[in-house]
């Protein structure tokens, strides 16, 4: 699936959304409970301290007796001292509920976007090697980790304000109504229009939130090619391309973002708007009241208060509103992600494999990475226990291709690969990797140290496995000039190591793992002769006694082979020992050896 074409169809599809999140909520049900019960007095505070105006006004100011209800009128003496303290209480419990509340809803959140990550991640580990193929690493790191924060870091924080100020806007309006329902009415009505200019925003915040992935994506890939690539973007003058590219891409950011706050920025002055014309009603109805004698001063100021600071927690909503629609878009990209299914599955009941007793068996096989553009077009050949096979041919002729079918990185088109006579693909995914070892051109090593590289072959080996492993693969000749030997510590893919100091910690890696097929894919051609002629004797050992595939380009291993393939266009042309090759008159293999091997014939 290539990521950057997420549509996020779900997105408003909120039952659908909320039933995904709800695995992840659910263990901590409690909590949020918590965190959204205590959103409510939150929001209610404000309308009783509104509410508060009113009998300060009649009873304090104005000295008016104050009826709550038969058998309790308040007076100017009570409420004089009362009214202040119950402010200052009131401020220390909303302070002390939101307080708990905010870390409460930071802690839930934190959590949830953490399992959320570490669920995509088991995903990710797992994906096919096409995935890799087709997905830049910018587009991943935004899809895989910045997509889980924006969709769950945030969502208990939308929820909690959205319901705080809900429950504000509710304890306001009852106060409204409890001072002056007619008032209320008109009040409420005038901003509810407020509320419509939502509904035209969804469909931009799910382009521009998109569109921001994609172009976010770039961004890192963008970063982690001149990282990367630093050498050749210094020996190439390359850093004004790359740095015109990156204010490119910043400034396409800043547009999409820009043309979403032109429409989103409109809805407060528009409220506001609307706000001053509800407030403008309500003084002119309010003020016929009071002179009518149906409405008291405090009454009136009560109500003004209310709805003036009504205003806020409504404007609140909306852009809480429109901030959960932005956690969808994401939410909604995030679980695109689940619903990615590998093409590389164990079949059901599938068998383990346990070692090789026959021999490896291409059968027929046609293979392409792209649609109707093949690769391997119906391969054939065996390889008993024990050979080493040899692969030759023109650059981009399905070498590595075939290699890479063995351990399944990918499934064959048609046709089948077989161990033992079995079809790979009844074999378990886990027990066929296991019985592979493999050394590229370009091994990674992992940051950390070069005996944790090592131990990636067996990460229970007995420290006696790890000396022997260390010997056979020459890496003891330069470990001992290190200051901590094999626990050095290494950066990402092994900077500070040569070239040749790497293959061997690879080859070090693949002893230690004792795997009986091994694979070696131009194992040896970036290195130059004497890191070549070491890490070709740890090669030696490497394969002994094993069922080998080897690309090469050295003389000696190809023509000491067992079998050697030529492999053209995708076809395999011829099949046999070197001498063999070598008696068939205009030959393909002749004319490769003759072009590029005799020279080294010569300089040996």
């Amino acid at each position: 699936m290539k990521l950057e074409l997420a549509t996020a169809d779900t997105s408003f599809d909120y039952k659908f959304i909320l039933s995904r999140l709800y695995p992840y909520i659910k263990p901590l049900l409690f909590r949020v409970f918590i965190t959204l019960a205590l959103s409510i007095p939150l929001g209610l505070l404000d309308g009783a301290m509104t509410f508060a105006i009113k009998p300060y006004i009649d009873v304090v100011v104005n000295g008016n007796p104050w009826k709550v209800y038969e058998g309790l009128t308040l007076t100017r003496d009570v409420l004089v001292n009362a009214i202040p303290f119950a402010i200052v209480m009131f401020a220390i419990i909303q302070g002390a509920l939101r307080y708990i509340n905010t870390y409460l809803a930071e802690w839930l959140s934190s959590k949830i976007s953490n399992t959320i990550k570490i669920d995509l991640f088991e995903r990710f580990v797992k994906m096919d090697s096409s995935f890799y193929d087709e997905n830049s690493s910018g587009m991943i790191i935004a899809r895989f980790l910045y997509d889980p924060d924006t969709a769950s870091r945030t969502v208990i924080e939308s929820l909690k304000r959205l319901l705080t100020c809900a429950t504000e806007a509710l304890g306001l309006i009852c106060v409204l109504l409890y001072t002056g329902w007619r008032l209320a009415i008109v009040g409420i009505l005038v901003l509810g229009v407020a509320f419509i200019p939502l509904a035209l925003i969804r469909k931009k915040i799910k382009e521009v939130s998109n569109g921001s992935t994609v172009i976010g994506g770039g961004i890192v890939t963008n970063f982690n090619e001149t990282y990367h690539g630093n050498k050749i973007v210094t020996a190439y003058g390359l850093q004004d391309k790359m740095f015109h590219k990156f204010e490119g891409q910043v400034r396409q950011q800043f547009d999409l973002a820009m043309s979403l706050t032109k429409r989103v920025g409109w809805m407060s002055p528009i409220m506001y708007f609307i706000a001053s014309i509800g407030i403008a009603i309500v003084m002119f109805y309010g003020n016929s009241l009071i002179i009518a004698g149906k409405m008291t001063t405090g009454s009136f100021a009560s109500f003004v208060t209310s709805l003036l600071l009504l205003y806020k927690p409504v404007k609140d909503l909306g852009g809480q509103l429109t901030n959960l629609q932005g956690v969808c878009v994401a939410a909604s990209r995030v679980f695109e992600l689940f619903d990615i299914i590998p093409e590389i599955q164990n079949k059901e009941n599938a068998k383990e494999l346990k070692g090789i007793e026959k021999g490896i068996s291409f059968n027929n096989v046609c293979f392409e990475y792209v649609k109707d553009d093949p690769v391997l077009k119906g391969v054939t050949f065996n390889v008993y226990k024990n050979q080493t096979v040899a692969l030759v041919g023109n650059s981009g002729g399905g070498k590595s291709t075939i290699v890479n079918l063995i351990p399944r990185f990918y499934d064959v088109k048609s046709g089948s690969i077989t161990i033992d006579d079995v079809d790979i693909r009844d074999y378990k995914l886990e027990s066929l990797r296991y019985n592979i070892a493999e050394v590229f051109q370009d091994n990674f090593l992992f940051s950390g140290t070069i005996r944790d590289n090592i131990l990636m072959g067996k990460f229970n080996a007995t420290e006696e496995e790890i000396e022997n492993a260390i010997k056979l693969a020459h890496v003891d000749e330069f470990i001992n000039s290190l200051e901590n030997g094999i626990d050095t510590q290494i950066s990402e893919n092994g900077t500070g190591l040569s070239g040749g100091q790497k293959q061997r910690v690879a080859i070090a890696r693949a002893i230690l793992k004792n795997a009986p097929i091994i694979i070696l894919d131009e194992a040896t051609s970036a290195l130059d002769n004497v890191s070549e002629a070491i890490v070709q004797r740890a090669l030696e050992n490497l394969m002994k006694n094993k069922t080998v595939f080897v690309i090469a380009h050295r003389l000696s291993t190809i023509k000491n082979a067992d079998k050697i393939l030529v492999i053209n266009e995708g076809h395999l042309v011829e099949e046999g020992s070197h001498n063999e090759l070598m008696n068939i008159e205009n030959g393909q293999y002749k004319a490769l050896y003759d072009m590029q091997f005799r020279k080294e014939d010569i300089e040996n």
